[in-house]
């Protein structure tokens, strides 16, 4: 069963800030995610060529933005120049690539906590795990609870806690490895974010005795969102913030402590 040890944050996040409603991991997403009541949001961030943490999924600007390039070759206000919305929809043209400081003075104010994913390939992963937990660390300095940082990188994981140890962890899981506990009891994670589709209820039973909460990454259907909640899962992560509402768990009165 749930504990406020495990999980103490919100069940249910918005994926990349709005879900499929917004441009993924800009300010108007968080804004539109906190307008549908979402208490909490999962973003992106990485480290801009100048070394400055900014909201972006891939290594490069091309798919969310209306230029090419590599994130590792461009400062934050060259970022800050490019129009990170117009993909999405005409209606949105002229947004930029926030910075994770704007992103986190946003969310403070709307009263969102965040999951932050830690984005880095080599040679990179430890210092962008350093940096960006610092960041947050300094960003949000007595706000309780604090955000949780999250990687598919053990080195930026690593670098996250030799930088701000007091910040929580969580190791996202593409598969299970035979030592996937292990491997986050080793990080010192207190959670485990796993594809939706590997999940079952050994596994939901095998991560709570071990101590961890366990998130559940994308999830899209209403069915599958309330079959794993009712096998325990703590959190889940969805891009249908119209389907799988703010107030999910009310409505269909599943997945009580």
């Amino acid at each position: 069963m749930l504990t406020r040890t495990r999980w103490p944050y919100p069940r249910i996040l918005a994926h990349r800030g709005g879900g499929a409603l917004a441009p993924e991991n800009t300010l108007v997403a968080l804004r539109v995610g906190a307008t549908l009541g979402f208490a909490g949001a999962e973003i992106d961030a990485r480290l801009a060529g100048c070394g400055t943490p900014v909201l972006l999924h891939d290594a490069t600007v091309d798919r969310t933005t209306d230029e090419s390039g590599l994130v590792r070759d461009l400062a934050a206000e060259d970022l800050r120049q490019l129009d990170a919305g117009v993909w999405f929809g005409n209606e949105y043209a002229g947004e930029r690539v926030p910075t994770l400081e704007a992103a986190s003075a946003l969310a403070r104010n709307q009263g969102q906590w965040l999951n932050v994913e830690i984005k880095a390939e080599a040679p990179d992963e430890e210092e962008a795990g350093a940096v960006i937990a610092r960041e947050i660390a300094r960003q949000w300095r007595g706000t309780s609870p604090s955000p949780l940082l999250s990687s598919f990188s053990t080195l930026a994981l690593a670098g996250a806690r030799a930088a701000a140890p007091e910040i929580p962890r969580g190791l996202l899981l593409e598969d299970l490895p035979s030592d996937w506990l292990d491997l986050a009891r080793s990080l010192g994670c207190s959670s485990v974010h796993c594809r939706q589709d590997t999940i079952d209820g050994h596994v939901v039973q095998a991560a709570h005795a071990a101590g961890f909460g366990i998130l559940a990454y994308t999830v899209n259907e209403t069915a599958r969102a309330l079959a794993l909640f009712e096998l325990g899962v703590d959190a889940i992560v969805t891009d249908e913030l119209r389907e799988i509402r703010a107030d999910f768990l009310t409505l269909y009165s599943v997945g009580k402590p």
